[in-house]
């Protein structure tokens, strides 16, 4: 089964009424059974705004959506806290000093010289230190 056959399953499972949409309550009761909450304002919200038809419903094309934007929005989150974890200070960026501490605390021994090399890679704009955007790069690598 393909993903778009998976969300497919998952659409027809919090369709109650069997009428090819998600309703705002529908789709409540759709994010709760993954354990998060949404609110009937919030889910009112998300629909309004993925709504492709403006009929104030999400058809299976705007669930994909929604379902891979949520996907995204996880891993943005979960990259900003990878970043602050290497992140010196919440100053911005990632030091060698911070990248070394950092790779210390994992059980990794490196060196400042070698720490500098492995931000060198990364470092798109040749400061010497790596930005969020950088650490995006070095992280899909």
């Amino acid at each position: 089964m393909d993903k778009h056959q998976q969300y497919e399953t998952v659409f027809n499972h919090f369709d109650d009424n069997g009428d090819g949409k998600i309703s705002p309550s529908e789709l409540q009761q759709c994010v709760g059974s993954i354990g998060r909450e949404l609110s009937i304002e919030d889910a009112k919200a998300a629909v309004l705004l993925m709504d492709s038809d403006g009929d104030g419903y999400l058809c299976l094309d705007d669930f994909v959506r929604f379902l891979e934007g949520a996907g995204e929005e996880e891993k943005a989150k979960d990259m900003r806290e990878a970043f602050k974890m290497y992140e010196m200070e919440d100053c911005g960026f990632i030091t060698p000093k911070s990248l070394r501490r950092t790779l210390s605390r994992l059980g990794e021994s490196k060196t400042i010289d070698e720490c500098k090399v492995m931000i060198a890679y990364f470092d798109l704009n040749g400061d010497g230190v790596l930005n969020f955007d950088e650490f995006k790069v070095m992280m899909a690598c």
